[in-house]
């Protein structure tokens, strides 16, 4: 009974510092429709505050606190800096270009963390006065575990009454439930955005403060606590504290529980609890269906058109160049040539459904990670030929895609996107821990193509994902594509005119992941062995920059994407310390002066100086005929 008693006090001091973190996460949501992936380095910047406050304070109760107050207070003015520096800039943008800025932030925050602390884990003090522990039935309880236990309900208890007493939370929920409709009304909107944000990064800082006495401080933590965090939102519903509150409660205890029964699930319960519940309620525990809606918008833009001459030429100009420099460069260029390459065709397979049909994804790694453990098993234990095992992996992928989507299919917005993302933990975890199988942390290694020449295998790789790449166009701009759109920009209209909505983009869905598995065969055989992290939520992310630094409604913006950002990505880890601050400024540059992505701005601009010049020509030409009438 004692243990029982300990694990569940341990589960509720977890969830109640998850509660801080997702209430924070859930408000920025809620009001600004922001799917803020800085969030995470916002608690691990309060973590490193806290750090120095505490440590240059006196070591007593009151410097203690004071500098975990401190550490907030300062995390929530950074986040006032983040929304009036970047996202106000691009509130009018697609909101999934606002994760991408978010994106970029917390790269930069993560850098700055190194350069002013040092790579190397920090221990922090202990809580003045809250080093022992106390009996409660029959288990020992370290006192600082029983006080976060207190803080969270608290939290939550001055958050509700805020929300349901002031005029303030009044203007919050009514923003929350519809955004719309209270800018008409007349609510200062930037205000709002400011103090919600302020709020937000505020929790996220002082639940990184609070945890300084139970782990060290490093610059890994921010990462987990995210995933987490957006579980709970997802779980509790959208925009909802309450269900924030109760879902890091139950989430928390769970964890506590499966560490102690079931050690072997605790990378993947979490996930597991969540895609049963967003199969169940897909829209979360307490979250509200127009909510999710509304996350995720894809803005209309003109038809695709076949290319005209003059973009075709420079199409074979850029295949030329892609054939003749790694001959030109050496051994580097074609293995970054080869990379970019396969990460082109990554990017495109997202793109397919992302871009076309408006299913935002945060796992589609799953299918990426899945082809390359296909591929590669099948060679190590099938003994199956190269050929054969590269066909087989996109089978194998769009056999996964098609059970995904099966589910996914059935949520809207950010929740399905979490659920791709519990796909993809799901298949992560199971390759981390079926070591006999999977190989585990250690990966599948020697899986190398017949010819061990580098240029060989990237002329194949060029074929390849070549004829993948025009196999994606045609499809764009087949009657498939068209009807894919159709669903994306007006889903009744679609679904009035006889398509079959949910079909068709599970169709797209399956496609999608298809080509994925492609990508990740190709990429095995490339690098010669597989890893866990070919699963992971960071190589979800790395497609989704690409496809939106290239261009989300563009055909060819997937390529310069990947092409682009593996380039900056891997020039910058060369050459730079802080590798990660430039990359982060890049991307957020390019946001804000490019929200369509560079294509997409290049396609704008060609078009505006085109119209120009027309109507340059045409007033030229009115002015001919007046004066020959004359």
């Amino acid at each position: 009974m004692d243990l029982v008693v300990g694990q569940f006090l341990t589960g509720l001091s977890y969830g109640s510092t998850l509660f801080l973190v997702s209430s924070g996460l859930t408000l920025i949501f809620g009001v600004t429709r922001v799917v803020n992936f800085a969030h995470g380095a916002l608690y691990m910047l309060g973590a490193y505050v806290a750090y120095a406050a505490t440590s240059a304070l006196p070591a007593t109760p009151l410097g203690f606190f004071g500098g975990v107050l401190l550490a907030a207070c300062i995390v929530a003015l950074a986040g006032v800096l983040i929304e009036f520096v970047v996202l106000r800039r691009i509130y009018a943008a697609p909101e999934i270009f606002q994760l991408l800025a978010t994106f970029g932030v917390a790269l930069i925050l993560q850098d700055v963390a190194l350069a002013i602390w040092g790579p190397e884990e920090l221990f922090a003090p202990r809580a003045p006065g809250l080093k022992g522990v106390i009996e409660v039935g029959g288990a020992f309880v370290p006192q600082y575990n029983l006080l976060l236990t207190l803080i969270g309900p608290a939290i939550f208890g001055v958050l509700w009454w805020v929300f349901r007493h002031t005029r303030w939370g009044t203007i919050v929920r009514a923003a929350t439930q519809d955004r719309e409709m209270a800018g008409a009304l007349g609510i200062n909107e930037r205000w709002l955005f400011s103090a919600v944000f302020a709020l937000g990064a505020g929790l996220a800082g002082l639940a990184g403060a609070l945890q300084i006495p139970r782990e060290t401080v490093n610059l890994q933590m921010d990462v987990t606590i995210l995933v987490e965090a957006f579980v709970v939102v997802v779980v509790g519903g959208l925009g909802s504290i309450t269900g924030a509150f109760w879902a890091s409660l139950a989430i928390g205890v769970l964890h506590a529980f499966g560490i102690w029964l079931l050690p072997q699930s605790t990378l993947v319960l979490v996930f597991v609890v969540m895609a049963v519940v967003l199969i169940v309620r897909p829209y979360g525990l307490l979250g509200r269906p127009e909510v999710a809606t509304r996350t995720v918008r894809a803005a209309t833009h003109a038809p695709f058109v076949p290319l005209p001459a003059r973009a075709r030429l420079a199409m074979l100009a850029a295949l030329a160049v892609a054939v003749a420099a790694p001959l030109l460069f050496g051994d580097y260029a074609l293995v970054l040539a080869t990379e970019m390459a396969i990460l082109a065709l990554f990017a495109a397979s997202l793109q397919l459904f992302m871009g076309h049909g408006g299913l935002v994804s945060f796992g589609h790694a799953a299918f990426f990670g899945l082809g390359a453990y296909a591929a590669a098993l099948l060679v190590r234990h099938a003994s199956l030929p190269f050929a054969a095992a590269v066909v087989a992996a996109p089978l194998a992928a769009g056999a996964a895609a098609a059970l995904a989507g099966f589910f996914v299919l059935r949520a809207q917005g950010v929740y399905a996107a979490m659920l791709t993302l519990a796909f993809a933990q799901i298949l992560w975890s199971v390759a981390v821990q079926w070591v006999d199988f999977t190989g585990g942390d250690n990966g599948l290694l020697g899986i190398w193509p017949p010819s061990t020449s580098r240029l060989v295998y990237y002329a194949l790789t060029l074929a390849v994902v070549g004829l993948a790449l025009l196999a994606l166009r045609r499809a764009a701009l087949a009657p498939f594509g068209y009807a894919l759109r159709a669903t994306r920009d007006a889903a009744e209209r679609a679904e009035a005119l006889g398509i079959d909505v949910r079909r068709l983009r599970w169709a797209a869905f399956i496609a999608g992941g298809a080509f994925g598995g492609l990508a990740g065969a190709l990429q095995v055989f490339q690098k010669g062995a597989v890893f866990p992290n070919a699963l992971s939520l960071s190589t979800s992310v790395d497609a989704l920059v690409m496809v939106l630094l290239g261009g989300l409604q563009t055909l060819s913006g997937p390529v310069v994407g990947a092409i682009a950002y593996h380039a900056l990505a891997t020039e910058l880890l060369r050459h730079a310390e802080y590798w990660r601050l430039a990359l982060g400024v890049i991307i957020v540059v390019v946001v804000m002066l490019a929200p369509q992505g560079i294509v997409g701005t290049l396609r704008a601009r060609w078009r505006a100086m085109s119209a120009a010049q027309g109507r340059s020509q045409a007033s030229s030409h009115r002015s001919a005929q007046r004066e020959g009438s004359q």
